[in-house]
C-alpha cells in the first residue's frame, strides 16, 4: 500500500518521504494519507532519524485532495482514526502529533492539503513556478486540516482571510511574502536546498532540536506564558545530556560539533 504512493527512504539521519502519484499530480487519497501516518511515525519513534522531509515525485507537489474517496470520511465529521504508532500529518488533534522537524520542498500545483501539510511541518522551500490555492470554498467545503487556524497564525488575518474565503489562487512570490514558504529556488534547486536544509537541521544537537520545536509549539498553541514555563524547567534535563558537553568541548577547541543525540 504505502511503497507505490509514498517513497521512505533513511538518508543518514533524514527520513526523506516523497508522494508518489505523479500521474494524478499527487492527489491526496486516503491510502497516502495513512501511508504519511506511517512515515512520521516511524520518524517520531526512531532515535537515529532528526529530521524530515517531504516533497511531490514529478511536476506537482500535490493537488490536495482526491475529494471523492473523502466524503465517506468528512460526512462522519471526522478525520479517519490513527492507531498508537501513527502520527497525524496535519497536527489536529487526530493521534499525536511528529515531535522532529521537517522541511518541505514544493513545485508546481500546491492545492488544499498541500499548503496544510506544509504548515503543520516547519520549514518549507518552494520552486518559483508553485501554484499555491486554498480552494475548499470552490467545492462546498472548508479547510479542515489546520489551514483556518495557522493561516492567521503565519499570514495575519487579513492575508489569511484574502485566501481562505476566495480560494483564489497565489504564486511563490506570494507565498514568500506572507510567510508560507521560507525561500524560494529555480526548480529542481528548490529540493536540492530543501535537503541540504534537513541536513543542516540534523547536525546540530538532536535533544536541543526538538526542545526548541516543542517550546515553540506550546507558545503557538498554548499561548506564550505556557511556553515561558515551561523553558527553564524542560532546559534542565538538556544540561546533563552529552550533546550539552560536547557542545561546550568543540566550543573550547573551536571545531564543529558531533552530535550523537544522548
Amino acid at each position: 500500500m504505502s511503497e507505490q504512493k509514498l517513497l521512505v527512504e533513511q538518508r543518514g539521519h533524514v527520513l526523506v518521504m516523497a508522494l508518489n502519484r505523479p500521474a494524478k499530480y499527487n492527489a491526496f487519497d486516503p491510502e497516502t494519507y495513512f501511508a504519511l501516518a506511517d512515515a512520521y511515525g516511524k520518524l517520531d519513534r526512531d532515535p537515529e532519524l532528526r529530521c524530515g522531509l517531504l516533497y511531490g515525485k514529478g511536476d506537482h507537489f500535490t493537488a490536495g485532495l482526491d475529494l471523492p474517496l473523502w466524503t465517506p470520511a468528512f460526512s462522519g465529521g471526522k478525520w479517519p482514526g490513527l492507531n498508537a504508532d501513527q502520527c497525524d500529518p496535519f497536527g489536529v488533534d487526530n493521534g499525536k502529533r511528529v515531535s522532529k522537524p521537517i522541511v518541505f520542498a514544493a513545485q508546481g500545483i500546491c492545492f488544499t492539503v498541500a499548503i496544510e501539510l506544509m504548515l503543520a511541518g516547519d520549514v518549507r522551500i518552494a520552486a518559483d513556478n508553485c501554484r499555491f490555492g486554498q480552494i475548499e470554498v470552490k467545492r462546498g467545503i472548508y479547510a479542515c486540516g489546520g489551514a483556518t487556524l495557522r493561516m492567521v497564525q503565519e499570514f495575519g488575518w487579513a492575508n489569511a482571510q484574502r485566501y481562505l474565503l476566495t480560494g483564489d489562487e497565489f504564486n511563490s512570490a506570494e507565498a514568500l511574502r506572507i510567510g508560507l514558504v521560507q525561500e524560494v529556488h529555480g526548480l529542481g534547486k528548490h529540493l536540492e536546498r530543501a535537503h541540504e536544509m534537513a541536513e543542516k537541521i540534523a547536525k546540530q544537537a538532536p535533544l536541543a532540536v526538538w526542545a526548541s520545536l516543542k517550546n515553540s509549539r506550546i507558545a503557538q498553541q498554548q499561548a506564550e506564558a505556557a511556553a515561558i514555563a515551561r523553558m527553564m524547567p524542560d532546559l534542565a534535563p538538556l544540561m546533563r545530556s552529552e550533546d550539552v558537553k560536547e557542545g561546550v568541548k568543540s566550543f573550547v577547541e573551536r571545531r564543529e560539533a558531533r552530535f550523537t543525540g544522548k
